[in-house]
């Protein structure tokens, strides 16, 4: 290395940022965006290369963005590089079914034409989301970004916190950001501990094309196994996100796609004609996770690093960002103040934001999961009267709307449009 390289290199040790932000997922980015559009500083820190994260071959996986999420990627300039790869939901079909029906009775239906908003939510594709806020990073002035790099120790110091890289190289900044994921090695260092529980289930993701138009329509399938959702992608395709027990899930996952096409077709119920895979496959564990602390002197988590939730509602994503546009404004106003942002007493300002909302959401996925994913009679005849019940209250339809869109509570800015 040359003369200008080390200097480079030295200055990059010992420049102080406002954040470092572990993590290159979804979340690790936005938070990186919401920072910078609210004045901080910051350098993002991945395990994986640029490369790998900005693939751009489809591989069947997709999120619910809500009408929160998508005001908040147009805060940061990220929604006009992907508003023409969405498919808004027109509307929504709850079924309760089995396997093997052809067609199950919707039990509850929404249509997004009710909210003056707009759509309450937008499915866009992994692939599309991800190169969108790795570019958007990348060319943004307040963010550095780092990849590939590994964290293997952080630290509270004497007005800030360090993180040293597995080269040795020591990033120091005002405050770290843990935005890695559910098992984050940042929180188990910091010693905070977790609630935890397993399901015994597995999530299963993967791509149809068919033969008829799906509309615009996404539909949750309740089947005993746990929920079966259809999320329309434009074209004739889309993404299916499915929980089954973990013994079935391997009995699936291990077969031929020809066989394990089959098994999606007994779930799908033949609304869209004949299916073609398309993408990859994919199966992970599920799981409760919620950290007993979201904030340490210099610390706090964002994300899955603070709360895991079941995956029935879609709602994982929207949390995250709603996480990020909170931490955000709570760190722009201290900084305009002339606080130190990585102080504890601000950071528990963002704690005592997000802790209650997150927490009574997921622990209600986790009720919503335990309700559905059986075959009991009595509990099928009590959720499917408790669905026919808000059927008939339009009030109580465009209420669940509206908090399924982001549109309800204590929202902050950026969750509204407005820059922070």
């Amino acid at each position: 290395m040359d003369n200008a390289g080390r200097a480079g290199l030295d200055r990059r040790m010992t420049e102080r940022r406002d954040a470092i932000i572990v993590g290159g997922g979804l979340i690790g980015p936005a938070t990186a965006l919401a920072l910078a559009e609210a004045g901080l500083r910051t350098t993002l820190i991945d395990a994986l290369p640029v490369e790998v994260r900005g693939d751009a071959d489809f591989d069947g996986r997709a999120y619910n963005v809500s009408l929160a999420s998508r005001r908040f990627l147009e805060v940061v300039g990220v929604w006009p590089e992907v508003a023409g790869e969405a498919q808004p939901v027109a509307r929504i079909r709850i079924e309760d079914a089995r396997p093997g029906e052809r067609e199950a009775p919707g039990l509850l239906h929404f249509d997004h034409a009710e909210l003056d908003e707009g759509p309450a939510s937008q499915i866009l594709e992994d692939r599309f989301l991800r190169r969108a806020l790795l570019t958007a990073t990348l060319a943004h002035p307040r963010i550095e970004t780092r990849a590939p790099l590994d964290i293997v120790e952080t630290r509270e110091t004497p007005g800030g916190a360090e993180a040293t890289t597995a080269d040795g190289e020591t990033l120091r900044a005002a405050a770290l950001i843990a935005c890695d994921g559910r098992e984050s090695p940042i929180a188990r260092r910091a010693g905070i501990r977790r609630l935890r529980w397993g399901y015994d289930q597995d999530g299963m993701v993967c791509a149809v094309e068919h033969a008829r138009d799906h509309e615009g329509v996404a539909r949750q399938r309740f089947l005993p196994g746990g929920p079966f959702a259809v999320l329309p992608l434009p074209g004739r395709r889309c993404s299916l996100v499915w929980t089954e027990r973990r013994a079935e899930a391997e009995r699936i996952a291990a077969l031929d796609d020809a066989a394990y096409l089959r098994e999606v077709e007994r779930r799908m119920g033949g609304a869209l004609g004949a299916l073609r895979l398309v993408g990859r496959r994919w199966r992970y564990p599920l799981g409760f996770s919620l950290a007993e602390e979201w904030v340490r002197p210099r610390l706090a988590l964002v994300g899955d690093a603070a709360h895991s939730v079941h995956p029935i509602a879609g709602q994982g994503l929207n949390l995250g960002l709603r996480d990020a546009a909170a931490l955000a404004e709570v760190l722009g106003e201290a900084r305009r103040r002339g606080e130190d942002v990585g102080a504890l007493d601000v950071l528990e300002r963002y704690q005592r934001w997000r802790r209650f909302d997150a927490t009574s959401l997921a622990l209600g996925m986790d009720g919503l999961n335990r309700l559905m994913s059986n075959d009991v009679g009595p509990l099928r005849a009590l959720r499917d009267a408790g669905m026919g019940l808000v059927e008939r209250l339009p009030g109580a339809k465009r209420a669940f709307m509206r908090i399924a869109a982001g549109a309800e509570g204590d929202a902050p800015r950026m969750l509204r449009g407005e820059r922070v």
